[in-house]
């Protein structure tokens, strides 16, 4: 008769880890195509998640909710315990979503303040997918030319494909058209593969 599996044997299964998947939208209209994005590119990675089996606890970090407690941790130094709640929320994310509308070919000023205040060793080897808003197709290279940079310095690994959207991308009711879906669903493809790089430290 063979024997059962031996205490702390390989048959045993490992306890289930939930991932942290958190999206950060810098818009600051109401209602925002770039909190629309975040939104697509969030529930996909959830889908895509839970259909592996994995567990998420997924969030969403509304930039604009914080932007007066920004500029004065910026001026005076002085945080509010909902800027440090929101700010620890990315620093221990397993995964990160990030979006900013475009303002004269960049990211927004508080996107850039928000992340100014980020613990920057905390981003290190922190798997994040870029994605940007603007009113036409011409500020499409904002993703690599100012954004790429931004999470560059702060040590990331990001996803090699960006999601941009302007305006001919989305339908009157906010749902992104078939290209937009496609292009979502590839860097979201490539975020998830990033979930297996802390099983193999």
């Amino acid at each position: 008769m063979s024997a059962g599996p031996q205490e702390g044997s390989a048959a045993e299964p490992a306890e289930a880890r939930t991932l942290s998947v958190v999206a950060v939208t810098g818009g600051v209209s109401f209602p925002s195509t770039t909190r629309a994005l975040t939104d697509l590119l969030l529930d996909k990675t959830v889908a895509r998640l839970t259909a592996a089996g994995v567990a998420v606890d997924a969030r969403t970090v509304e930039i604009r909710e914080h932007a007066q407690d920004v500029a004065t941790a910026t001026v005076v130094g002085m945080r509010s315990e909902e800027l440090e709640l929101a700010l620890k929320t990315v620093e221990q994310a397993d995964l990160l979503v990030v979006a900013s509308p475009v303002f004269r070919g960049s990211y927004s000023g508080i996107f850039k303040s928000f992340f100014d205040l980020v613990d920057s060793l905390a981003m290190v080897d922190k798997p994040v997918l870029l994605a940007a808003t603007g009113g036409t197709a011409r500020h499409t290279l904002v993703i690599d030319q100012a954004l790429r940079p931004l999470f560059s310095f702060m040590g990331d690994l990001i996803v090699p494909t960006g999601v941009f959207a302007s305006k001919e991308d989305w339908t009157i009711e906010l749902f992104p058209m078939p290209w937009l879906d496609e292009r979502a669903e590839r860097a979201v493809g490539q975020l998830v593969r990033f979930a297996d790089l802390p099983a193999a430290q």
